[in-house]
C-alpha cells in the first residue's frame, strides 16, 4: 500500500469515525439545557418554564403551616381531680348510729374500695342508688351521697377518694422515649408536659412533627412551635391519641451534583441553595451553575401568580431556572424555597460532553490504527 493511499485511508477511516460518533447518544446524567427548554409550552412540551427572579420567589414561598384549630385551642384544662368514666373510687361512709344501714356489726363505718365508674358515668351505693359520679370532683360527689343518705340514716359522714382509674388518660406512640398509656394529672394536663412525661422524643426537634386525635378531629403542630406559641400547647382530653413522627417531606436530587438519591427534608424550609449543599453541591468536574433546574407540578393559585395570568385551572408542570453565575444568583438560590416532591436536576457543562466526544474519538482512532498496523 502506498504512503498516499494510507493516508487516504486513514482520513476516510476518521471521517466514519466523527461521523458515527455523532450519531450516537454519549452517556450523560440527564437532559441538556436546550432539551430542557425545548420542552416548555412556548416550543413542544407542555411545561412553563420559568427565569426565577424575586417575584417568582416571593410567589411560589408556600411553607405549609401546621398547627391545631379553635376546637383544640380553645379546650379549657381539664380539672386533675374531675371524675371521668372508668375511674375507680374509694368511699367511706360513717353513720351516726349503732346498728347503721351499711355499717358492719360493732362499727358505724362502711368502706366500699375500688367502686368502678361505669361507662355512663354511674356509680351504684346501697340506699343512695345510681349516682352519676363523672364530671363531679370528689367533694361534689361527697355532697351528692351525703344528700341521698341523709333520709336513710341520721347525720351521714361520707369520705370520697378517686384512685388509680384509666378514665382520663392518653396514649402517645411514634418517636417518643416510653411509648404507652399515660394518665392525665395535675402536672401533665397539656401536651408538651405530657410529651415530657413520656420521655421526650427521640428525633431531632426540627424535624418533628406531633399529631393529637381527639374524636373525629386531628390537629398538628411542629415540636418546635410549642414552645415558640405557647398557645399552641394544647389541654388534653381523656381519650386523645398522641403521635410523635418525622417529617415525611423529601425531593429528589439529580445530574451533576455530589450524589444522586432522594433527600429527606433537616428542617421546615429549605432553600435551593441547602438542597444542593445536602447531596454534596455540584459536581466541579461536572456540573454548569447555569443550569440548576427544580421540577414540580404547581396549584392554580401559585400558578396564575408566578405567570401574571387568571386563567389556568388544575395543576401545571413548571421547570424554575436558576442561574448561579448572574450577579445575584447564589441570592436568589438562597431564597427560593424547595417543596415536597421536588426534583432538583443540574445539567452538565457544555465542556463535558465534548470531552467525552474526544474521548470517544481518540479511544476508536486508536483501535483502528492497531487494526491498520495487523492488515499491512
Amino acid at each position: 500500500m502506498t504512503f498516499m493511499a494510507t493516508r487516504a485511508a486513514r482520513a476516510l477511516t476518521l471521517l466514519t469515525l466523527v461521523a458515527t460518533v455523532a450519531g450516537c447518544a454519549l452517556p450523560r446524567s440527564g437532559p441538556n439545557k436546550r432539551e430542557i427548554f425545548e420542552g416548555s409550552i412556548q416550543k413542544s412540551g407542555d411545561a412553563f418554564v420559568v427565569t426565577v427572579n424575586d417575584r417568582v420567589t416571593r410567589a411560589t414561598s408556600v411553607v405549609p403551616s401546621l398547627g391545631f384549630s379553635s376546637d383544640f385551642r380553645n379546650a379549657g384544662i381539664v380539672g386533675s381531680d374531675t371524675i371521668q368514666p372508668g375511674d375507680t373510687l374509694g368511699l367511706t361512709i360513717y353513720e351516726n348510729v349503732d346498728d347503721g344501714l351499711l355499717a358492719g356489726e360493732g362499727t358505724n363505718a362502711s368502706v366500699l374500695d375500688e367502686v368502678q365508674v361505669d361507662g355512663s358515668g354511674f356509680i351504684f351505693i346501697p340506699y343512695a342508688g345510681r349516682v352519676r359520679a363523672s364530671g363531679n370532683t370528689p367533694e361534689r360527689l361527697r355532697q351528692i351521697i351525703t344528700e341521698k343518705l341523709d333520709a336513710q340514716t341520721p347525720d351521714p359522714q361520707v369520705v370520697v377518694r378517686r384512685l388509680a382509674g384509666d378514665g382520663s388518660t392518653v396514649s402517645i406512640a411514634g418517636s417518643i422515649g416510653a411509648q404507652g398509656v399515660y394518665p392525665i394529672e395535675r402536672p401533665t394536663r397539656t401536651l408538651s408536659a405530657m410529651l415530657a412525661a413520656a420521655g421526650g422524643i427521640v428525633i431531632e426537634p426540627e424535624i418533628a412533627q406531633v399529631t393529637v386525635i381527639r374524636g373525629g378531629k386531628r390537629g398538628q403542630i411542629w415540636f418546635q412551635d410549642l414552645y415558640k406559641n405557647p398557645q399552641m400547647d394544647i389541654a388534653l382530653r381523656g381519650g386523645d391519641r398522641i403521635l410523635v413522627e418525622q417529617d415525611t417531606r423529601d425531593f429528589t436530587a439529580l445530574g451533576a451534583t455530589g450524589s444522586q438519591r432522594r433527600v429527606a427534608f433537616e428542617s421546615q424550609t429549605l432553600s435551593a441553595i441547602e438542597a444542593i449543599a445536602q447531596v454534596g453541591g455540584l459536581s466541579s468536574g461536572l456540573a454548569d451553575p447555569t443550569g440548576v433546574f427544580v421540577f414540580r407540578n404547581e396549584t392554580p393559585e401559585i400558578s396564575n401568580a408566578v405567570l401574571g395570568r387568571d386563567d389556568l385551572q388544575g395543576d401545571q408542570r413548571f421547570v424554575y431556572v436558576l442561574d448561579l453565575t448572574e450577579p445575584n444568583g447564589m441570592f436568589l438560590a438562597r431564597d427560593f424555597a424547595i417543596r415536597d416532591g421536588d426534583t432538583v436536576y443540574v445539567t452538565e457543562a457544555p465542556f463535558v460532553q465534548w470531552s467525552k466526544t474526544l474521548g470517544a474519538i481518540t479511544g476508536t482512532l486508536g483501535t483502528a490504527g492497531a487494526v491498520t498496523t495487523l492488515t499491512q
